[in-house]
């Protein structure tokens, strides 16, 4: 049974103390993935909650403060229409992307592909195999970009852990031809520097451009050296998937970036991008850096070109992602305070830390710069035993306003308006209560995206969830029908 909390019951502080039917496409024989041991999308459960807070937590639960172990609940103007849960792939699901009637799902050990014509009823089509945290995904017409950012043996998805002291073990991206949604086939692969935690991909109409972002060089690794301050770009050809190759490995922090540490205390130091998002239209691009938030062009995509630089030492941990509004006067930045492993969505914390940063864009051209307005952070307390962290999000297309919904791990999805830069609200929110009462486990959802009328989040531990928005702020949005829809590849939902 789905109970339904208010959002008034859901605001009072806590006082914290600190598809089996489905068809296997493909099926490689491979060891598990293993998780980046780095700040950024770590996948752990961990113990240390003392007897006192445990004690806390499920007094908090028998009070109607927080929700009961894995209840559902959510605001008024969100049903719940389904779940999927985990099949074949037992790994932790991580991103998402769209192509017309279906969805892709990654996952560490591999992806999965639903038809979601029916979103009450999606239905597996293929599940593949292919070991290589994280996983992240992005499709454009026949091919599937898929991220590796584990030492792996080889190339290959059957391939196995190995040290990445080691020169010959393998990480970066992996390219698949989809043209066969039933029997997806693995057909290029391209080796980049420090791997790929991440990627972007810019489409053209004969080659599709990838940036791709790693970080955390070591002197001890021979395919990740310090310095790396800057990100690989890979040209694959659409006819020829088979040529890809890195064409540019751009600068972008010449003077090294952010020091983190012990000149910017909590921060994290600077040695690559962890995430970017590009909106093609306006030939630009947001980079979310570990310590440093970026504005660049990407009118020549093989060279981008940086505009404005940013930093937030008070209150920023870790520059996680960014998603600019539909006019690309404002870029929301998120950070990925406590590496996704941690519980930072209560009083101990605050309202500030582990925040969404609103920033508006002023200027024009290469004189524009980035302005900082404003913080939003989930204010529905969590449970110390709940690792909460503003994670992956897109922009719902309303327009003359900016709204935008967002998975905060087991803080559950958002859906925020931040049309006054300076004043941004929460107007609608799904999640479900704490996994466990006794210790801190990294689950919920770890990507939510708005797409062709319904929200899909990926939930790293319990499946696929479909979500129903109607709300009169954001019922305009589902007249917008897209094609394809790679959220770190923002489209121009209107030019249609």
């Amino acid at each position: 049974m789905t109970s339904l909390h208010t959002t008034s019951v859901r605001r009072r502080r806590l006082g914290v103390a600190a598809a089996a039917a489905g068809l296997i496409a493909t099926l490689f024989t491979a060891g598990p993935a293993a998780a980046t041991p780095d700040p950024g999308d770590t996948a752990t459960t961990r113990s240390g909650v003392s007897v006192s807070e445990q004690a806390e937590v499920r007094a908090a639960i028998e009070s109607g403060e927080i929700p009961g172990v894995d209840e559902i609940v959510h605001s008024a103007n969100i049903e719940h229409l389904t779940n999927v849960p985990k099949d074949a792939l037992q790994g932790l699901n991580t991103d998402l992307a769209f192509q017309g009637s279906y969805a892709y799902a990654g996952n560490y050990d591999g992806f999965r592909i639903f038809d979601i014509r029916n979103p009450k009823k999606p239905r597996t089509v293929a599940q593949v195999l292919c070991p290589g945290s994280q996983n992240d995904i992005s499709v454009s017409g026949n091919l599937l970009f898929l991220s590796t950012d584990s030492s792996r043996s080889d190339n290959s998805c059957a391939s196995t852990t190995q040290p990445a002291t080691e020169k010959s073990s393998w990480e970066g991206m992996k390219v698949f031809d989809i043209s066969d949604k039933r029997n997806p086939k693995y057909v290029a692969a391209v080796e980049t520097a420090c791997g790929s935690h991440t990627h972007t991909i810019i489409p053209e109409r004969k080659n599709v451009y990838v940036y791709v972002s790693s970080y955390s060089p070591n002197e001890t690794f021979p395919d990740c050296q310090p310095p790396h301050d800057g990100i690989s770009v890979i040209k694959v050809p659409r006819n020829a998937p088979e040529d890809s190759r890195i064409v540019n490995f751009p600068v972008l922090f010449p003077d090294g970036g952010n020091p983190g540490a012990p000149t910017n205390p909590g921060v994290s130091k600077t040695t690559g991008c962890h995430d970017i998002t590009v909106l093609p239209s306006k030939d630009l691009a947001a980079g979310a850096c570990m310590g440093d938030g970026l504005l660049f062009s990407i009118k020549d995509p093989e060279n981008p070109k940086i505009i404005d630089r940013v930093q937030d030492n008070v209150n920023f941990a870790f520059w996680h992602s960014a998603t600019f509004n539909q006019d690309a006067d404002k870029v929301v930045f998120t950070d990925e305070l406590g590496g996704g492993g941690a519980a930072t969505c209560n009083d101990e914390i605050g309202p500030n830390r582990g925040a969404d940063g609103v920033y508006d864009i002023k200027g024009r051209g290469d004189h524009r710069k980035l302005v900082f307005r404003s913080y939003f952070k989930i204010d529905r307390p969590q449970a110390d035993t709940e690792v909460c962290v503003a994670h992956n999000g897109s922009i719902i297309p309303v327009k003359g306003r900016d709204i935008m919904v967002q998975a905060w791990y087991q803080g559950g999805v958002s859906v925020w308006d931040f049309t006054d830069s300076s004043k941004p609200e929460e107007i609608a929110y799904f999640e479900r209560g704490p996994v466990s009462t006794d210790a801190v486990t990294t689950a919920g959802p770890w990507s939510a995206y708005y797409y062709n009328g319904y929200i899909y989040s990926n939930d790293i531990a319990k499946g696929f969830d479909v979500l129903k928005l109607d709300d009169r702020r954001t019922d305009p949005a589902k007249k917008v029908r897209l094609p394809e829809l790679n959220v770190q590849t923002q489209p121009d939902y209107f030019d249609r």
